[in-house]
């Protein structure tokens, strides 16, 4: 067992057990840090620490090294294929994914992971989309510039009908980010390593 599915383990006995970090450094007498590094994975829980570990929360030594998160690939498609929802609104291209991201973070393999991945990069692409249809609004001088509070739907409309280079921007940001998602779908299901680039970290 490697040492980040041990300490995804540990990080999901804590919460089940509805711990902070500083109450199960009490409870089991160790120290805050070694908490923070058993759940980094840069330590591994060994002895006394282990033995420790697992009284304070619940759990034999043999169960926390024996226990494994279950894997549920089909999800992890699901949740990629949410993001799809950006092509009717932007910000459901963010709740979508992350709606399934906090409901299975913990309970599915690589679900924290993949989420915190599609939510960045799909918070990134929702501002830099948002931002490019303001400046582009004022660049054509029409009627519906209102800094964040103008219809997608008619400025989309408007940049068609208004044929240009505009309208070739907002199409490649689309296509961009359904790009992105078609990749990582097929990443998925090889079983490979999502990677949606460029993201802002907001969540970590």
């Amino acid at each position: 067992m490697d040492n980040q599915n041990l300490a995804i383990k540990i990080k999901n006995l804590r919460n089940r057990k509805g711990f902070t970090q500083e109450q199960l450094s009490e409870e089991s007498k160790l120290s805050l840090r070694t908490i923070q590094r058993i759940e980094k994975g840069e330590s591994i829980p060994r002895g006394d620490t282990l033995v420790k570990l697992t009284q304070a929360l619940g759990v034999t030594p043999d169960d926390l090294l024996e226990w494994e998160i279950p894997e549920d690939n089909g999800y992890l498609q699901l949740l990629n294929w949410s993001s799809l929802s950006f092509i009717f609104n932007p910000i459901l291209g963010i709740v979508l994914p992350l709606v399934m991201w906090i409901l299975k973070r913990e309970k599915v393999k690589s679900v924290d992971d993949s989420g915190m991945k599609i939510i960045n990069f799909q918070i990134t692409w929702t501002l830099t989309f948002y931002l490019t249809i303001t400046i582009l609004s004022m660049m054509l001088d029409g009627e519906f510039y209102i800094p964040f509070r103008f219809s997608i739907q008619n400025s989309i409309s408007a940049l068609i009908a208004n044929f240009s280079i505009a309208t070739v921007i907002v199409f490649s940001l689309y296509s961009f980010n359904l790009a992105m998602i078609l990749l990582n779908v097929r990443k998925s299901q090889k079983r490979l390593e999502n990677k949606y680039l460029p993201a802002i970290p907001f969540l970590r």
